[in-house]
């Protein structure tokens, strides 16, 4: 039953034809695992405690330069299994305590919460909690954000004025939007935004809201790639997506006619990806130094810069001219980033109002 948990994530929307979670960082979700050598022979006490066995829900090409760092580092032998996070968060509760897993690296909250609440996670030590603001980590300290991500509103400046955008998310089921939106609904991130809807506003909102979109006729993408693609050749002029698509698209290319807009509600949700320590860690030790590591400035630098995500480590700055997340935080709800677990739910709804 706890698998259940984690495949409705797939199996409820592939019955509407679509599959339900796509990663955030557009990787593929096949699982792979690198290294994956075994010793010949059994390892003494002190070389396990110098092994780190990681799931991965971000994917390699984002975060195993960072892994790589932290071997170099350390000289420990650290195997990475990288795959979708709600596929990996189901085979660590299938696996139970013969889970190899130490830590979870899991790229929403919502997996996060979920582990916590099936009682997979453990107490993170407060010299490591006290970096993060209490908004980006478990009240209950089972796990910590590393870095932000925030939902935003991007528009082409050559089809649509800053002085039309909603300053709610509500807005955009106007009329004057209709044939302008460009959406993906299958995608993790955007789901994740629908679960927030729900938690902050009620289901009866949220299920209003996406009807009142669905209504507008929007333009249906895969992904958040996509839909920058989309309004950089005009195709929409709007778009729902995360912050740092755009970001990374402006390091190579400035000109693109593309800005982002802050509504001052849940539309500009602030979700994190995160680390979580197993109960059933083999290497709690060698795993803590792990979360400390992605914490410091080293590693946080490099998301802000390589990423173009917010660092949540405090005393880092985010890269260029993002607006600053206490700014964000000062005109959107606070919410408890655990509650995001619920996304069978969110599912539910979206079949429902036909938008899967």
């Amino acid at each position: 039953m706890r698998r259940r948990k984690f495949v409705y994530l797939v199996g409820l929307a592939s019955a509407s034809g679509s599959i339900a979670i796509a990663c955030a960082d557009n990787q593929t979700t096949t699982t792979t695992t690198s290294p994956a050598a075994s010793p010949a022979t059994p390892a003494s006490p002190a070389a396990l405690e110098n092994e780190l066995v990681i799931y991965s829900g971000r994917n390699e090409q984002l975060i195993g330069p960072m892994i790589d760092r932290f071997r170099q580092e350390t000289n420990a032998n650290v195997q990475v299994r990288y795959g979708d996070t709600a596929e990996l968060a189901a085979t660590i509760l299938e696996e139970g305590n013969n889970s190899p897993a130490d830590i979870f690296f899991g790229q929403d909250a919502g997996a996060l919460g979920a582990l916590q609440q099936e009682g997979r996670t453990t107490q993170l030590p407060e010299n490591l909690l006290s970096q993060v603001d209490s908004r980006y980590r478990s009240p209950e300290g089972q796990w910590i954000g590393i870095t932000g991500r925030v939902r935003t509103v991007d528009y082409n400046t050559n089809l649509v004025q800053a002085a039309e955008l909603p300053q709610s998310i509500f807005g955009f089921t106007e009329p004057t939007w209709r044939d302008r939106i460009g959406w993906a609904p299958t995608n993790g991130s955007f789901q994740a935004f629908v679960t927030a809807l729900r938690v902050s506003q009620g289901e009866d909102q949220a299920r209003k809201w996406l009807e009142g979109i669905r209504a507008n006729n929007p333009r249906v993408f895969p992904n958040n790639t996509s839909i920058l693609e989309g309004l950089t050749r005009g195709e929409v002029g709007v778009g729902f997506v995360n912050h740092y698509y755009l970001e990374r698209i402006k390091r190579e290319n400035p000109q693109v006619p593309v800005e982002h807009h802050f509504t001052n509600d849940v539309g500009s949700l602030v979700n994190v990806a995160g680390v979580a320590i197993l109960n059933s860690a083999r290497h709690p030790n060698i795993a803590q130094r792990f979360v400390e590591y992605l914490l410091s400035t080293d590693a946080q630098n490099y998301f802000a810069t390589e990423t173009r995500e917010y660092p949540l480590a405090s005393g880092v700055t985010p890269e260029g001219d993002l607006r600053p997340l206490s700014q964000i935080e000062s005109q959107t709800p606070e919410i408890n980033l655990s509650d995001l677990r619920d996304l069978e739910g969110t599912l539910q709804l979206l079949q429902q109002t036909q938008v899967l």
